[in-house]
C-alpha cells in the first residue's frame, strides 16, 4: 500500500495521546469488506465520515451519501481560498452574538482556524481545488425542490437488458415495501396481501416490457389485469373491497399536494448518480433530514434496492469502484425489526465486496446496527461510547469480524478515547490502533437547511433541468381508480345509458381542458341494438392488442363472436367451433382481417366504464348499424376465405384423423389399424402354410414308421448273418464242399441283407427330404412374414393432409359488441 493510493485519516497517536508523525492510511480495496464507525454524540464521528469521503473523491472514487441528519452537504463548502468572505454566508449570526464577536469577524476567525488547521495537517489549497474540479458534487432532496429533486416514484420503469429474477424481486419488493410504509399499512412480504398484490402486479408489467408509473399501479390495484395469485382466484386471495382500500389510500396519498414533489425531479439512477455524463465521478449526496421516518425508509428502501441492481450489473474487481456512506444508521438495519430498508442493506453487505461496492455505516450506538452487518464489517472506527454496555456490543462484533482479538486492549484503548480521537481495527489484519482524524477541507458548518441547500444547488443543470418541468400538475386523480366495490359513487354520476361519463365528468387528474380536440367526456353515440361494454383489465389477451390497463383513456374496438360448422361427408367430420376475435382500432371502413383472433369470455367485458372516462372519437360510423351490418358481412366473408379446418388422411388405410388430433395421434391409430390389417393377412397366409404342413408332416410320419420297420429287418438279418459266421460263403466255395443251390441260399441271405440296408437308406434320405422342405417353408413364412409387416407399416405412415373449407350457411355471427379499450394517454 502507497500512501498515494490510501485513504489518508489522520495520525496515529502514541500512548500520551499525541500525534506520533506515522499517517493513518487505509487501502481502498479493504473498504469492499464495509466499515463501521461507531461513536456518540460529540466524538467527531460526522468529520471523520467527511474526511473518509475526501480521500476517496479525491482518488476517484464515486461515493453514494446518505445523510438523514443534513450534515454531509458540508462536503461543498469547500474554499480553496480560505478568505473570510467565502465563510461567511454559513456564519450563524445567533453563534457570533454568543461569543461577542460581529457576523465578519467570526468569519474572519473561522478562516484563520481553518487556513491553520489545514497548514497543520499539510492539506494544500491545490488539493482542494483539485477535489471540487475533479468531483461533481450534487445534493439530492427527493420529496423536495429544494436540491435537486429526485422522481422516485413518477415511472417504475421496467429495466433493461438481461436482469435477472433476483435482482428484479428485490427491486419491486424493496418499492413495495417503502410505498407500504408511507402509508402505514407495511407486512411480511412472504405474507401481506398488500405487498404480494403490489410486487405481483409490477413484475406482471415489468415481464411485459412496460413501464409503470404510481398512477397506473394504483389502478391496478383497484383493477388488477391479473385474475390469479397463486393457485387461488384473485378475488380470494384480496377481496375487491380491501383491494380498494389499499387503492383509495394510496391515491390519497398520491393526491396530496406535498407528495407532488416525490414525483418531480430526476429519475433515480444509480450510474447517473455516480457518474455524470464526462465520465466525472460524483458525489450524490441524498438528504433526508426533511423527510418523515416512513418517507426515509421509503427513499433509503428504493435507493438501496436500485444499488444493489445496479451493483449486481458491475463486473468483479478487488478495487473499490464506489463507496456507499449512511452517516447515521438507526433505524434503518436494527438487530430485531425488519424494516424495508434492513433487506438492501445486508445484501449490500453480503454481497457487495465481489463486485467491488463498499459501504460504510455511521451510529452512535451499536446496538442500532443488526448483528449481521456488524460481523460481516472488516473496518472498525471506534470512537467515545456512551456507555459499558456500548462498548461490550463493539467488543463482540469485532470477535465476530476478526476472529482471536486481544479483546482486554482493544477495551483499554476504547476507553481512553478523546474527542476526534478513535480506534482503528481491520480484519485484515495488523495491531488495532489509535488515531485521530486530520483537517477536513469541507468547513463542517453543521446541518444545513432547505434554504441553505437550495442556495447552494440553484445553478445545478439537473435542478434547473428539473424545475423545468415541476410545473405539471397534481396527477393524484389520474389514478383512475375503477368502479370496484367502495369507489367514490360522485365519481360516475351522469354516466349516459351507453356507460359515458356524464356531462359534469371531468377528465383523469382534472385536465378537462387539456383534452384533444378528438377527446370527449361522454361516450359516443353507438348505433341501437348493439351492446357497449369496457375492457376488463384482468383479461389475460389485453396486452396483445395493445391495452394499458388501468387507463382511463378509452379507444373503440370491435368484439365478435362467430359460431363455424365444418362437415364433409367423405371424412365423416362434423365439427364446430367458436371463433372470437378483436378489431382494434376501428378504422372506416371496418376491415375483419386486421382483427386479432383471442379468447374472451364474460368476465373480459364490463358493463361499466372506468372512472373519469376520457372517449377518442372514432373515424367509424359506430352511431349507423349499417357499419355494424356491413362487418358482419365482411367478417363471413373474410372466414370462408382464409379458415378451413385440416384433417390427416391415409388413403391405402382409408382413414381420416379427427379434427384436432395429432399427426403423431392420427399415425398411431393408422399403426394399430394397420397392424389390424397384417393380422388379416396373416391369417389367410396361415391357412396355406397350415395344409402344407399337414401334407408334410403325413409324409414325415411315414417316412419314420417305414424307417422303424427297416431298421428292425436290417437288424434281424444282420444277426442271422453273424449267427452263421462270418466268411461262409468265402469258406464254402473256396473250399468246394458245397454246390451251387446251398451256397446260393448263402449269397441269398447276404444280399437280402445288402438290400434290405438300402431300402432303409432310402427311407431315411426320404425323412430328411421332408424335413428339409418343412425347413424351407419356416424360413419362406418367416421372409413373408416381415415383407408383411413391412407393407403395412410403410401404409401406416402415408399421411397427406386434406382441407374442410367452411361454407357460408354454416357461419353464424353470434355478437358484434362495441369494445372500449384502455390506451395510454
Amino acid at each position: 500500500m502507497t500512501e498515494e493510493s490510501a485513504l489518508h485519516l489522520g495520525e496515529d497517536l502514541d500512548e500520551a495521546g499525541a500525534r506520533n508523525g506515522r499517517p493513518t492510511l487505509i487501502e481502498p480495496g479493504h473498504l469492499t469488506t464495509h466499515g463501521v464507525i461507531l461513536g456518540m454524540t460529540g466524538s467527531g464521528k460526522t468529520g471523520l465520515g467527511i474526511v473518509m469521503l475526501e480521500e476517496a473523491l479525491s482518488r476517484g472514487i464515486p461515493a453514494l451519501i446518505l445523510d438523514p441528519k443534513g450534515d454531509m452537504g458540508n462536503l461543498l463548502l469547500n474554499f480553496p481560498s480560505l478568505q473570510a468572505g467565502d465563510f461567511r454566508p454559513w456564519i450563524d449570526e445567533a453563534e457570533a452574538t454568543r461569543s461577542g464577536q460581529s457576523p465578519d469577524e467570526l468569519a474572519e476567525a473561522t478562516a484563520a482556524r481553518w487556513r491553520k488547521g489545514l497548514a497543520d495537517w499539510d492539506v494544500t489549497s491545490d488539493a482542494m481545488r483539485r477535489l471540487g474540479l475533479n468531483t461533481r458534487f450534487t445534493i439530492f432532496t427527493p420529496g423536495s425542490t429544494a436540491g435537486v429533486p429526485l422522481d422516485v416514484v413518477g415511472s417504475l420503469k421496467a429495466p433493461e437488458g438481461d436482469t435477472d429474477a433476483e435482482t428484479r424481486a428485490d427491486e419491486i419488493d424493496g418499492f413495495a415495501s417503502g410505498l407500504l410504509a408511507l402509508i402505514n399499512r407495511a407486512g411480511d412480504p412472504l405474507s401481506s396481501p398488500d405487498h404480494i398484490l403490489i410486487a405481483n402486479l409490477i413484475a406482471h408489467a415489468w415481464e411485459s416490457g412496460r413501464d409503470l408509473d404510481l398512477a397506473s399501479l394504483i389502478a391496478q390495484i383497484a383493477n388488477p389485469p391479473i385474475r390469479k395469485l397463486g393457485v387461488f382466484e384473485l378475488d380470494t386471495f384480496m377481496p375487491p373491497k380491501d383491494r380498494m382500500s389499499l387503492a383509495v389510500q394510496l391515491n390519497a396519498l398520491l393526491a396530496s399536494q406535498s407528495f407532488a414533489a416525490w414525483m418531480t425531479g430526476v429519475p433515480l439512477d444509480i450510474q447517473r448518480m455516480l457518474y455524470d455524463d464526462d465520465n466525472r465521478p460524483r458525489a450524490a449526496i441524498l438528504y433526508l433530514a426533511h423527510l418523515s421516518e416512513p418517507e426515509r425508509q421509503f427513499i433509503v428502501t428504493l435507493v438501496m434496492s436500485r444499488m444493489v441492481g445496479w451493483m449486481r450489473t458491475q463486473p468483479g474487481t478487488s478495487d473499490l469502484r464506489a463507496l456507499i456512506y449512511m452517516d447515521e444508521v438507526a433505524g434503518f438495519a436494527p438487530p430485531t425489526a425488519q424494516p424495508p430498508s434492513k433487506k438492501p442493506i445486508l445484501t449490500i453487505f453480503k454481497q457487495a465486496r465481489a463486485h467491488g461496492i463498499g459501504m460504510v455505516l455511521s451510529t452512535q450506538n451499536p446496538v442500532d446496527l443488526d448483528y449481521k452487518a456488524m460481523s460481516n464489517a472488516g473496518t472498525w472506527i471506534v470512537g467515545r461510547l456512551q456507555t459499558e454496555r456500548d462498548k461490550a456490543r463493539v467488543l463482540e462484533g469485532m470477535r465476530s469480524a476478526a476472529g482471536d482479538v486481544d479483546i482486554n486492549t482493544i477495551d483499554a484503548m476504547i476507553g481512553g478515547l478523546g474527542q476526534r480521537q478513535f480506534l482503528l481495527h481491520t480484519a485484515r489484519g495488523g495491531a488495532p490502533r489509535r488515531f485521530t482524524t486530520r483537517w477536513a477541507m469541507s468547513f463542517l458548518r453543521g446541518p444545513l437547511t432547505r434554504v441553505e441547500i437550495e442556495r447552494l444547488m440553484r445553478d445545478d443543470p439537473d435542478r434547473i433541468a428539473a424545475m423545468g418541468g415541476a410545473a405539471a400538475t397534481t396527477r393524484g386523480a389520474a389514478a383512475g381508480v375503477g368502479t370496484a366495490a367502495g369507489a367514490d359513487t360522485a365519481a360516475g354520476a351522469g354516466q349516459t345509458a351507453g356507460g359515458g361519463a356524464g356531462p359534469g365528468t371531468a377528465a383523469p387528474g382534472g385536465r378537462a381542458n387539456a383534452l384533444r380536440h378528438d377527446q370527449v367526456t361522454i361516450a359516443p353515440g353507438t348505433a341501437a341494438g348493439v351492446a357497449v361494454r369496457y375492457l376488463d383489465p384482468g383479461a389475460p389477451w389485453s396486452q396483445e392488442i395493445g391495452a394499458q390497463p388501468g387507463s382511463a383513456y378509452l379507444e373503440a374496438s370491435i368484439a365478435a363472436r362467430v359460431h363455424l360448422r365444418y362437415d364433409d361427408t367423405a371424412t365423416a367430420v362434423d365439427h364446430t367451433e367458436t371463433y372470437e376475435c378483436i378489431l382494434f382500432p376501428l378504422g372506416e371502413p371496418a376491415r375483419p382481417e386486421n382483427a386479432r383472433v383471442v379468447d374472451y369470455d364474460e368476465r373480459d367485458l364490463r358493463t361499466e366504464p372506468p372512472v373519469h372516462a376520457v372517449y377518442t372519437l372514432p373515424a367509424a360510423a359506430i352511431d349507423k348499424a349499417a357499419y355494424f351490418r356491413t362487418f358482419e358481412k365482411q367478417l363471413k366473408d373474410h372466414l370462408q376465405r382464409t379458415l378451413t379446418t385440416e384433417v390427416f388422411a391415409n388413403a391405402a388405410l382409408k382413414m381420416y384423423s379427427r379434427v384436432g388430433e395429432s399427426r403423431d395421434e392420427f399415425v398411431a391409430r393408422c399403426s394399430a389399424a394397420a397392424a389390424e390389417r397384417a393380422d388379416a393377412d396373416a391369417a389367410s397366409m396361415r391357412d396355406k402354410v397350415e395344409a402344407k404342413l399337414q401334407r408334410l408332416e403325413k409324409q414325415q410320419r411315414t417316412a419314420e414308421h417305414r424307417v422303424r420297420e427297416l431298421t428292425v429287418d436290417t437288424k434281424q438279418r444282420f444277426q442271422q448273418e453273424i449267427v452263421a459266421g462270418a466268411g461262409q460263403l468265402l469258406s464254402a466255395f473256396l473250399g468246394g464242399r458245397r454246390n451251387v443251390r446251398s451256397l446260393s441260399g448263402v449269397a441269398s441271405r447276404r444280399g437280402m441283407t445288402r438290400r434290405t440296408q438300402e431300402r432303409l437308406d432310402t427311407a431315411k434320405n426320404k425323412s430328411e427330404d421332408v424335413g428339409e422342405e418343412m425347413q424351407g417353408i419356416e424360413e419362406q413364412l418367416a421372409d413373408d412374414l416381415v415383407a408383411l409387416h413391412e407393407k403395412w407399416e410403410a401404409s401406416a405412415n402415408e399421411i397427406e393432409t386434406k382441407a374442410i373449407p367452411l361454407e357460408k350457411n354454416d357461419i353464424t355471427v353470434e355478437e358484434v359488441v362495441l369494445l372500449w379499450v384502455p390506451v395510454e394517454p
